[in-house]
């Protein structure tokens, strides 16, 4: 099974994995703040995770790392 990895540290709550992934596995946690004040990219349902790494791709900061 396929495991995605956010670096909470480096992501900056931009959004476009969320609208990048196929599954609509992957949101904004508005629960909790990283260390820079952002809200950050969340995988919900990890069962559901292909492993197509479209996040991961599109991720502008490299906060995503796709183990498959």
């Amino acid at each position: 099974m396929p495991r995605v990895i956010i670096d909470e540290n480096i992501c900056k709550g931009c959004s476009l994995c969320v609208t990048a992934c196929p599954k609509d596995i992957v949101a904004l946690n508005t629960d909790k703040l990283n260390a820079k004040g952002y809200h950050t990219a969340l995988v919900f349902d990890p069962e559901k995770c292909i492993g197509c790494a479209m996040c991961a791709i599109i991720c502008p900061d490299c906060a995503i790392t796709v183990n498959r």
